[in-house]
This record gives C-alpha cells, structure tokens and sequence, in this order.
C-alpha cells in the first residue's frame, strides 16, 4: 500500500503535466474552449481537486458598494463651473444705443476722492452713506430688493442692456442705489449716462482714477452718482446712486 504522501504527489504531478498540456493547446473554436473546460475541472484519478473547481467555476465576486469608490483619485472635470473662476471673454450685448444717444464726456479730473469711496467691497448701504451729503442715517436704512432697480428717475434710468446684481432704496429719503454690469465700455456707457442727465438739467463732473470712473452732478436737492469700472472679462461694472 503506497504512503499517502507519495500518493499526493503523484496527484499532484498529474495535474500539473495535465494542466501543461492543456496549456499548450490553442483553441480555434467555441468547442475546443470548451473541451479545454472540460479538462480542467474533470477528474483526475476518481479524485477532484476542490480549489482548482471552485476557483475555475465560482462566480466572481463583486461589492456593489465598493464599485462607486472606484477610482476615486483620478483627475476628472468639475460638475459645476469654479464661481471664482474668470468668465471667459464674451462678445458685447446688443444694446440699441445710437449715435443720438449719447454725448461726449468731458475730461476727467485727476484728483478722484469720489473713486476712492467707491471702493468694491462696499455694500450699497455702505457705499450710499459715504455719498451721502447729509450723513448715513437715510442710507443705513436702505432695504434690498431687486424691484429698487424699477424705481429710479427717468432721467437717470439703468442702462439699456443692464443686468441687475443688487438693488436698495429707502423711499423716506428718496434714495435709490443699484449695482448692475452692461457689455457695454466704459467710455459708451459715462457718455450715454452725460447725454441723458445734461438734457435733465443735471450738472456733470468726470473723474476718475486709474480704471475706476465717476460721473455725477445735481440738479436743485437732487443728485446722482455713477461709478463705473472696466470688467477684465469685457464690458462694465456698474453702480448707480440717485437721490
């Protein structure tokens, strides 16, 4: 009677001169794929090899959970635009102004203490009650509201093509303040502004102060100012105070 170990050998031994030679076959057909299967995972000597089947014939195992973390440190793009990120350039919204519409600025004065209060960190209120003649009390009770935007004078309107960011007003004082970007450049929209406030009776005076320009002036009690700054992406930004 041979010594279970010489027997597991000889089991072994077989298995792997079965396994080469089954290696060594190229299969050209469905058939011989499976005939190869077959081999592999028929018996050998009235005896199986239980791994070799149930490696061969298991199904392979897979985590549903773990598949959605896969990959989870390749780089792929945002699902949402950076909202810190630079616009690209766009090309300027038509915006109907004609010719007729509009009336030379003239010349800006150097010295611009108006420029520096209208720094952009400034909330409207902020901004408001610097401007303000008579200090801040009218303008530190402004409410914010978009239909502000709606209630200015017709002398000093929005501009045509305005987009509105942020409205205040406060109607005890008769302030309206309005935030808004134009595609418009700067030189259009301060002439268009002039045109529209001289034909009113208003006064105008330009000043500015590198990319940052004021156009403002009054007419009796009141008054209004135009901040207007270069947007690196195009056009203008905009803030419009009216009393």
């Amino acid at each position: 009677m041979l010594h279970a170990g010489v027997v597991q050998a000889n089991h072994s031994l077989l298995l792997s001169v079965l396994l080469l030679a089954a290696c060594s076959k190229q299969p050209s057909s469905q058939q011989d794929l499976d005939s190869l299967d077959e081999e592999l995972t028929a018996s050998v000597g009235n005896q199986r090899d239980p791994a070799l089947t149930t490696a061969l014939r298991d199904q392979i195992m897979v985590d549903p959970a773990l598949t959605q973390t896969a990959n989870t440190n390749v780089v792929r793009p945002p699902s949402r635009p950076d909202p810190l990120s630079v616009p690209p350039d766009l090309p300027a919204r038509a915006d109907g102004v004609t010719a007729a519409d509009l009336k030379p600025t003239p010349l800006a004065k150097p010295d611009c203490p108006q420029c520096r209060k209208a720094d952009g960190a400034l909330t409207l209120g902020e901004l408001a009650a610097r401007q303000s003649r008579d200090g801040s009390a009218c303008a530190q009770r402004v409410s914010y509201s978009a239909v502000w935007s709606t209630r200015l004078p017709a002398a000093v309107p929005l501009y045509p093509d305005a987009q509105v960011r942020e409205a205040a007003g406060n109607d005890a004082c008769g302030l309206r303040v309005v935030s808004f970007t134009s595609g418009a450049p700067v030189g259009r929209i301060l002439d268009w502004y002039n045109a529209r406030v001289t034909r009113a009776g208003y006064s105008a005076e330009h000043q500015a102060a590198g990319a940052r320009h004021v156009l403002g002036g009054t007419r009796g009690d009141a008054a209004y100012v135009v901040y207007v700054t270069a947007n690196p992406a195009g056009g203008s930004a905009v803030d419009l105070l009216v009393r």
